[in-house]
């Protein structure tokens, strides 16, 4: 006896996951079936173009979005400083969160948003308050691109020419790098914000082998590597990840790392009183960045109840700076951290 064939059930069209059409490309929409994909695309990038009810769009492809479950993560809360920025917390479902927006009078007035890559943070770093979360989880590049344009629906800029990107939120950015790099690719993409990766800092606390793949990144972002000792063993003791790559190590991934002309690799040298800012490691700091074009980035600590190292003084961060400085001519600053009185500073987020 014969019988025919049972025909197959029409597959369903692919399922995306909270905000995860924020990260997919005009290809990768138009395989969803979302009709006008480019112009479609266009909307959802560009947050000025939207309507207090939600992405300005046609209605079949708001259908489509929507039956994917497409959202911006939800503003827990907000909290100003008196310095003129703000941390919001934003909620992604279950999960939380920070960035910090810093408007600067500069350049006819400009804004840095300092943004999380994860919920939490696996690299344990013992003077950063993330750390005391542990890891959670990666976060998507939808939801690193819709955290970016939810802080700018809120808080602006209008203008994306006014914007510049730190990845020194939560989480370690390398760890995540395949998100990270699409989250790039889509902010960067000319129908969207259009950024300028030269406007879009990445910071790492020193994965080797990462640091090389993040060169060989089209479009890539600037580097910047958070160092914070002049010497394995406090390194060591201070962060985790100096267990496995060396100093030796970190130097020579900075000094085979592709620039572009004049592009200097940022070194974050977190000063901690009495820890990692004498003169001789001012002396070693300036030898570990010889080899390499470099900005110096002097960062007093920001003190929290997580930690138990103090700030170190006004004079002590001035004489480490001096001394840097007559080792050799470097271009040697000092990062005033912004929003300290609502723990919004450079160490200081963790969820609420």
């Amino acid at each position: 006896m014969f019988s025919l064939p049972l025909a197959e059930p029409p597959r369903e069209p692919p399922r995306v996951s909270r905000a995860q059409a924020f990260g997919l490309t005009p290809d990768e929409l138009t395989a969803l079936g979302v009709p006008a994909a480019a112009a479609t695309f266009e909307r959802l990038q560009r947050p000025w173009l939207w309507q207090s009810g939600g992405p300005e769009l046609s209605r079949a492809a708001r259908a489509v979005l929507e039956s994917h479950g497409l959202e911006l993560p939800r503003v827990r809360e907000r909290r100003q400083s008196q310095d003129g920025s703000c941390k919001l917390l934003l909620a992604f479902g279950a999960d939380s969160v920070e960035a910090v927006h810093m408007p600067r009078a500069v350049a006819g007035g400009r804004v840095t948003l300092c943004i999380s890559s994860q919920v939490g943070c696996a690299m344990g770093c013992g003077f950063c308050a993330t750390a005391s979360m542990g890891f959670h989880r990666h976060l998507s590049a939808g939801e690193i691109v819709a955290q970016v344009l939810c802080v700018i629906a809120e808080l602006g800029p209008r203008n994306p020419g006014a914007l510049t990107l730190v990845f020194m939120g939560m989480g370690e950015p390398l760890h995540n790098l395949s998100q990270v790099a699409q989250a790039v690719r889509l902010l960067c993409h000319p129908r969207g914000l259009g950024l300028s990766p030269k406007r879009i800092t990445v910071s790492t606390s020193g994965l080797v082998p990462e640091i090389a793949e993040l060169g060989e990144l089209t479009p890539r972002p600037l580097l910047a590597v958070s160092l914070n000792a002049t010497t394995d063993e406090v390194r060591r003791e201070l962060m985790p990840i100096a267990k496995r790559y060396s100093l030796a190590d970190l130097k020579t991934a900075l000094t085979s790392y592709p620039l572009r002309p004049r592009e200097r690799i940022t070194v974050e040298y977190v000063l901690l009183a009495g820890v990692n800012d004498s003169a001789d490691d001012a002396a070693r700091l300036a030898e570990f960045c010889r080899d390499f074009p470099n900005n110096i980035n002097l960062i007093p600590y920001n003190a929290h109840p997580l930690a138990p190292y103090g700030s170190p003084s006004e004079p002590a961060v001035d004489a480490f700076a001096q001394a840097l400085l007559a080792r050799r001519p470097a271009l040697v600053t000092v990062r005033r951290s912004r929003g300290r009185d609502v723990h919004a500073a450079c160490g200081q987020l963790v969820q609420s």
